[in-house]
């Protein structure tokens, strides 16, 4: 693995007008300085979202944290910390993402990003951006969502370093290409391929993306005292957001009524629902292929409701958007049992992600146990099935009360 210490340093012409720092690391000298405690830990929350963007996987990337952090402790007189701690985790990650991509072939069943859950920490600062960009463009917070990590799977590992990059973060392709360890002219072209891919599955995303940098650009000309750091948002409007939060209420009283015409005014034609179990879930409490079509899908949902399994909902920011966490009933234990994530389009559910495989789950808290949870929906189907035969007993037996039968 590359020694950041060697190749960190970024492409000259960094230092842009309005920018605070240049990128560029001094070099080793007697006497040298290096970060203390308190500066990496300042570090470790930027280095996060830079390794969950590329990763999707908490656990991977909290191990990228740990190794980028011994690695910037290491270097001497970092003139910029952020920009150094983004190139190290951003390069550690590549390596990473290439050996789960051959993991990930293998993996049971839909594969989906373990879910962040809660308010999402302050975003990456862009190497060597001046403050007012970086402080829109940490408003991007729904590029840490479910769906648009789904997106970034279809990319690459350089694909999607450089599009992170460049179109999320705000790098010039210059800055990109020093992190990549490739020519100014390839980071252009990778992220460009990966643009196009996404813009072919979510043609909304790129223009978005695209918008947003156009205008932190133009604020970036204008003297600001907006500080480097900022609380991030989302890049949904507030009305966007408001509907969203609208949607998962309607979402919970139709799971509380359980018909399938409440969930059908819900969601779009092509709505596709899927489940995450990774095969470490008790047989039928996940599902293994993605559900397509409104009318199977809203099937689907009031036929789990009326199992009747011992857990209620709980609202929650789930990748930094409006969404459920599934609970096991105080009957059974309690504990987690896993996440519903939404997409919205024009105002109704186009995706529905379940997170239920409990290795990607246990960074949330305890957990239920399963299998507990299975016996007692495998209880109350049993009760079901009994009353019902009880009743069909019953109405037989109103029918013909001098020729009674047995049941099978």
């Amino acid at each position: 693995m590359t020694d950041p210490r060697a190749s960190a340093t970024p492409s000259a012409g960094t230092d842009r007008p309005g920018s605070r720092d240049t990128e560029q690391l001094a070099p080793p000298r007697s006497g040298a300085s290096f970060l203390d405690d308190a500066a990496l830990e300042r570090l470790r929350p930027l280095s996060f979202t830079v390794a969950y963007r590329m990763l999707g996987s908490v656990a991977e990337a909290e191990d990228v944290v740990q190794e980028a952090l011994t690695r910037v402790a290491q270097a001497p007189d970092v003139r910029n910390p952020d920009a150094f701690i983004t190139t190290v985790t951003t390069r550690i990650a590549i390596d990473v993402l290439r050996s789960a991509r051959v993991r990930r072939e293998s993996y049971v069943g839909e594969w989906l990003p373990e879910p962040l859950v809660g308010a999402v920490p302050y975003l990456p600062v862009a190497m060597g951006t001046p403050a007012p960009d970086v402080a829109r463009h940490a408003e991007l917070a729904d590029d840490l969502s479910t769906a648009f990590l789904v997106l970034l799977e279809t990319l690459t590992p350089t694909e999607r370093a450089a599009f992170l990059l460049h179109d999320v973060l705000g790098f010039p392709h210059s800055e990109a290409a020093g992190v990549i360890g490739t020519s100014e002219v390839a980071a252009r072209q990778l992220a460009s391929r990966a643009r196009r891919r996404i813009a072919a599955t979510a043609p909304a995303r790129v223009p978005a993306l695209a918008e947003a940098q156009t205008q932190a650009r133009t604020r970036a000309q204008a003297p600001t005292e907006t500080p480097a750091r900022t609380q991030s948002s989302s890049l949904r409007s507030t009305p966007d957001r408001a509907r969203a939060e609208q949607l998962v209420s309607r979402f919970l009283a139709a799971c509380e009524e359980g018909a399938v015409d409440s969930f059908l005014e819900l969601l779009t034609e092509d709505v596709v629902l899927t489940g995450d179990g990774g095969g470490n879930v008790p047989q039928g409490m996940s599902i293994v292929r993605p559900v397509a079509g409104r009318v199977t899908v809203a099937r689907m949902l009031a036929s789990f409701i009326s199992r009747g399994a011992p857990v209620h909902f709980e609202r929650a920011l789930v990748g930094g958007e409006p969404g459920l966490l599934i609970v096991a009933d105080d009957v059974v234990g309690g504990g987690l049992i896993g996440t519903w994530s939404f997409e919205v389009t024009d105002g109704r559910l186009s995706g529905i992600r379940g997170v239920i495989n409990p290795r990607k789950l246990g960074h949330l808290g305890p957990l239920a146990d399963l299998d507990r949870v299975q016996a007692a929906l495998r209880h109350a189907l049993e009760e079901r099935t009994a009353a019902r035969r009880a009743a069909a007993h019953r109405a037989a037996e109103t029918e013909d009360p001098e020729n009674q039968t047995s049941e099978d």
